[in-house]
């Protein structure tokens, strides 16, 4: 015999995007790309300074 869970989907429980302004363009001088309404940086994917991810754990040495 095999049990059954019936029931209804949740609805209206998922959060909209977030959004800021249109016509948004990157902030670099000279720079004319128009960002999107979902990218919350103030630059575009060209332009926008490095960023390195927390590395967590050990480092591992070069050439092993």
């Amino acid at each position: 015999m095999t049990e059954v869970l019936k029931g209804r989907a949740i609805k209206g429980v998922t959060r909209p995007n977030k959004q800021f302004k249109e016509d948004r363009v990157c902030a670099k001088k000279g720079c004319n790309t128009k960002l999107s309404r979902y990218n919350k940086r103030e630059y575009c994917y060209a332009h926008a300074p490095v960023r390195f991810p927390r590395v967590r754990g050990r480092i591992v040495p070069e050439g092993t």
